[in-house]
């Protein structure tokens, strides 16, 4: 079989959720051609999926689309998608590993799952801890709920200009999402109160 025969039947597995099916035929694609990006993608995407990472179907539909417009740039953008990934994975895995305190000083910044517990250890003082570490350390949010519920605090604690720019992002990647529809509406909201 030749090698786009092998990276379709590979596509169709992985389709077909057989990911380990899938993960030897585009490892088999990857030891006769070891710089096709397309199928280290592939062998990456599919372990993801076989260790039960939800995001892997996503991210392999994604590749298909982007595919379609330009096979080069899919490539690209994928690989780096997946490398970054694999690199905030290691981060995290650091992090964990620390304590609650000692993570606020991690360079990379502190998970919102820590810095909820931070808000409920100071009397639920959002804006205050808020505050206090927004100059210095990033918020790392990994779930999509985590994600909404942060917009909502930000919008509850009139940090809505930033939460503005979260949304505006976050809608190109969610077009049809009512939570961030419904949280467009508050801040639209907040922003009539504040004029009158």
């Amino acid at each position: 079989m030749g090698k786009y025969k092998t990276l379709q039947k590979a596509k169709d597995s992985f389709l077909q959720a057989q990911y380990k099916e899938a993960m030897d035929l585009f490892a088999q694609v990857l030891q006769d051609y070891p710089n096709s990006q397309e199928a280290y993608n592939g062998v990456i995407l599919s372990e993801m999926a076989l260790s039960g990472d939800a995001s892997a179907e996503a991210l392999f539909d994604y590749y298909e689309i982007l595919k379609e417009e330009d096979q080069e740039s899919a490539d690209a953008i994928i690989g780096e998608l997946l490398e970054s990934m694999d690199n905030s994975l290691e981060q995290l895995s650091e992090i964990f590993t620390k304590p609650i305190i000692e993570r606020l000083e991690y360079e990379d910044g502190i998970l919102y799952e820590d810095f909820k517990k931070l808000v409920k250890q100071e009397d639920d003082n959002f804006k205050e801890i808020f505050e206090n570490i927004m100059f210095s350390t990033k918020v790392i949010i990994t779930k999509k709920e985590d994600f909404l519920d942060f917009l909502d605090q930000l919008v509850e604690h009139d940090f809505t200009d930033m939460a503005f720019s979260y949304i505006e992002s976050a809608i190109k990647a969610y077009p049809n999402d009512n939570v961030l529809q419904d949280l467009l509406e508050k801040i639209a909201t907040k922003g009539e109160v504040v004029e009158n």
